[in-house]
Formats: structure tokens, C-alpha cells, sequence
């Protein structure tokens, strides 16, 4: 599992708000992380060119915000230059690759990313389990 080294940190919640990058364990009090930061990006991405299988569920960051969206979008671009079968999952993660034009380069891509994840926990999903036998 990869975790976040450094983080893009915001005094607030706001688009403009004042942000700086800092380690993750030395966010100041009181301040938000709203992306991952470039030693993460770049970690991920070597991480994910390595890959065989990938599952992403979730933006990394605040991607709605172009300030915050760096995270996000090297993610997106590692995925869709993988040769590795990739999944994505969640209405974030498709927007994210809609915007970016990368959709048509993964390998299957669904808006139930909640419910993929379910799946994966091995959750009987109502939907499913309402379909009858063949």
C-alpha cells in the first residue's frame, strides 16, 4: 500500500486560499491537505507503470479546483499510459478522466465506485442479488 509522502496543504477550504507543500506529517494545525504532492505524484506513478492490475477509486485531491487538481491528474495519466488491465471506479474518477480525455484509454470504467467496493469486499450487492437465476 502507498500512502501520501507530501501533501499540497490550503489554510482553508477555498479555491484561493492560501497553500504551500509540506510533508504529510508536518501539516500545520488548522490546515487542510487538498492534493497529494509532487514527490507523491511521482511515487504513484512509478508505482502504477509497474502495475499489472489497477484498481483506482477516488480523486486525489480537490480536482474541481485547478490548484489543487495536479494529483489528480498525474494519477489519471499514469493509468491511461499503463498497459496494465485498469479499473476505475466512482463518479470523481470518470469526471476526472472525462476532463482530461482519457476515458476511452482504460480498460473498464464505472460511475458505482461505492459499489465497486462493496464488490470487492465481497458484499452481496441489492441489484444484484435481485436479478434472477438463469
Amino acid at each position: 500500500m502507498e500512502l501520501p509522502s507530501d501533501v499540497v496543504a490550503a489554510a482553508a477550504f477555498e479555491a484561493d486560499a492560501e497553500s504551500k507543500v509540506v510533508p504529510y506529517h508536518e501539516l500545520p494545525e488548522g490546515w487542510l491537505g487538498l492534493d497529494i504532492g509532487p514527490e507523491t505524484r511521482e511515487r504513484f506513478a512509478g508505482t502504477i507503470a509497474e502495475a499489472r492490475t489497477i484498481f483506482w477509486n477516488g480523486p486525489m485531491g480537490v480536482f474541481e479546483w485547478p490548484r489543487f487538481a495536479e494529483g489528480t491528474k498525474a494519477v489519471a495519466e499514469a493509468v491511461a499510459a499503463s498497459d496494465a488491465f485498469s479499473v476505475v471506479g466512482g463518479a470523481d474518477s470518470i469526471h476526472a478522466l472525462n476532463e482530461l480525455g482519457l476515458l476511452d484509454q482504460v480498460s473498464w470504467a464505472s460511475t458505482g465506485g461505492g459499489a465497486a467496493l462493496e464488490l470487492l469486499e465481497g458484499k452481496e450487492l441489492p441489484g444484484v442479488a435481485v436479478i434472477p437465476s438463469a
